[in-house]
């Protein structure tokens, strides 16, 4: 048997890259090898970080996976190390085409797809969990909520067959301005009413918030009636219940009776065509776009041609790449739809001064990210090669199969919720620092970017791919990996997340506090 070949020290991903990205640590004096020639880096450079491969002279374009990602600021010779103190963000380069180069997606038979076992709910939907919702309208009814599913923490699937009672608490609900932004939170928790993964639910107000318990229960229903079918939604009102303590004790009656409601409900064998995956990528590296969200990519596809969905969110980190989205649209005017999203997105930075760069986080920068448009080229590729398929707004219900985008910030507990409230029914979320989150209702596998973080963050993470940074599997290889995960995950099989009880929910409020 040979010995298997050593993977280089460096890393180029485009033959046009005039960058190496490290693999190992690379000590100052050190000689790397790259197309043949010597090269010998001139700075200590940590793994992640780039090094140049050929002479960049001062404003020139430096070029990583075959894209701009900046301008030198300075003469940067081979070998010296590139990143914030001699590369500027660059904008530019990057005309739109729209629906130029949409792919043909070749599907899987049936056969071929596979299927998982879930929960058939009257619309059609099928959820990967079964759960009964206690949800709040406000912040000021969230401390009951909490205190109705802790009082109830002991249902599980073995003794009642359901997945467990789950609270959704947030500090939102009033105070608003009323318009866009109370309009984003009615969808954002009516998304939860009408998630797939949820059996039932209990409305908790405490009567007097904007956003007001009448909206989910009663005639208005926001506009979800086709959603809302077959759904068993009761509430409670903390002013005409006599207060806390009496809310908990009825909360506690009445999810008791959806306990019994539930359990009837059964698993069963659904095609992969009914997997609607949320992608996600938090505490970042420079490593993600190489091995992480490649292979996610990969997995993401494989769920594209079984006939399912994959959800692309995060606009922050589409700035600088979203001229490979357009040219993958369907038609014209999906792709024009996604720079209707970024211009908006500037739009609402400007409103608050903000602006592209303060993405990536100090985090990033440590791990090898120099500029958002360096982040944004290996974020997309959590969306595999399939075409772009619909563009949505936050929180907007995903209805249509293939590759979507939806409009969520980069902040995770705010996008993960977004993709929640649109109907996702599982969720795979990229890290390569390390990220502990999860969801209230849709389970969570955490995929590392490097072997370091997999073993520092063994609770946290399901997936470990950084083997192929290490040599040790390809993106295909991985991306088989999560797909078959995703099967098993739908099917009952719990990810860490929710073995550590992270449900964090966030909404997103774009307005002003009153």
């Amino acid at each position: 048997m040979s010995e298997q070949k050593r993977p280089e020290s460096v890393i180029v991903l485009n033959p046009s890259d005039n960058v190496a990205v490290a693999r190992l640590p690379i000590v100052a004096g050190s000689e790397i090898i790259v197309a043949g020639e010597r090269i010998t880096v001139r700075e200590t450079v940590t793994p992640g970080q780039k090094v140049a491969i050929r002479p960049i002279p001062t404003g020139s374009r430096v070029f990583k996976y075959g894209e701009i990602i900046g301008n030198a600021t300075s003469d940067i010779a081979p070998g010296d190390w590139v990143h914030t103190q001699n590369v500027e963000p660059d904008f530019s380069g990057k005309e739109y085409q729209f629906a130029t180069m949409t792919p043909t997606t070749s599907y899987f038979t049936p056969e071929e797809a596979g299927t998982f076992d879930g929960y058939l709910r009257e619309n059609g939907d099928v959820g990967t969990r079964n759960y009964i919702a206690v949800i709040a309208t406000s912040n000021c009814s969230s401390h009951v909520t909490v205190e109705i599913a802790e009082r109830l923490r002991h249902v599980t699937m073995e003794t009642h067959g359901v997945d467990g009672v789950v609270a959704i608490p947030h500090q939102e609900g009033c105070g608003h301005s009323q318009g866009e932004d109370t309009w984003q939170l009615e969808r954002t928790i009516a998304g939860m009413i009408y998630h797939p993964n949820v059996g039932a639910v209990l409305m908790v107000s405490l009567g007097c918030e904007v956003n007001q318990i009448t909206h989910y229960i009663g005639t208005t229903q926001l506009g979800q009636q086709h959603f809302r079918k077959g759904k068993l939604i009761v509430g409670l009102e903390m002013q005409s219940s006599g207060g806390t303590r009496q809310t908990v004790d009825r909360g506690v009656a009445q999810v008791e009776q959806l306990i019994a409601h539930c359990r009837q409900m059964k698993r069963t064998p659904h095609p992969m065509s009914h997997i609607i995956l949320g992608t996600n990528c938090g505490g970042s590296d420079a490593f993600s776009g190489i091995s992480a969200n490649p292979a996610l990519g990969f997995a993401s596809d494989l769920i594209i041609r079984s006939g399912g969905t994959s959800v692309l969110a995060e606009i922050p980190e589409c700035m600088g790449a979203e001229h490979l989205l357009t040219r993958r649209a369907i038609d014209e005017q999906t792709g024009r739809k996604v720079i209707e999203v970024i211009d908006w997105y500037q739009a609402y930075l400007r409103r608050f001064g903000g602006g592209w760069n303060d993405n990536p986080s100090p985090g990033n920068k440590a791990g090898g990210i120099s500029n958002v448009c360096e982040k944004s080229l290996g974020a997309v590729a959590k969306g595999g090669t399939t075409a772009l398929t619909g563009v949505f707004a936050y929180a907007e219900r995903i209805n249509r199969p293939g590759f979507v985008l939806m409009n969520t910030p980069g902040y995770d507990p705010v996008s993960l919720t977004g993709l929640a409230a649109g109907g996702v029914n599982m969720i795979c979320f990229t890290t390569g620092r390390g990220s502990a989150i999860g969801n209230p209702v849709v389970p969570v596998i955490k995929i590392s970017s490097n072997s370091r973080i997999a073993k520092m963050m063994e609770d946290n993470i399901d997936i470990n791919a950084g083997r192929i940074v290490d040599g040790e599997a390809t993106i295909q290889d991985v991306g088989r990996e999560i797909y078959e995960l995703i099967r098993r995950t739908a099917s009952g099989q719990l990810t860490k997340s929710e073995r550590l009880g992270h449900k964090e929910f966030v909404p997103w409020r774009i307005g002003p506090v009153l």
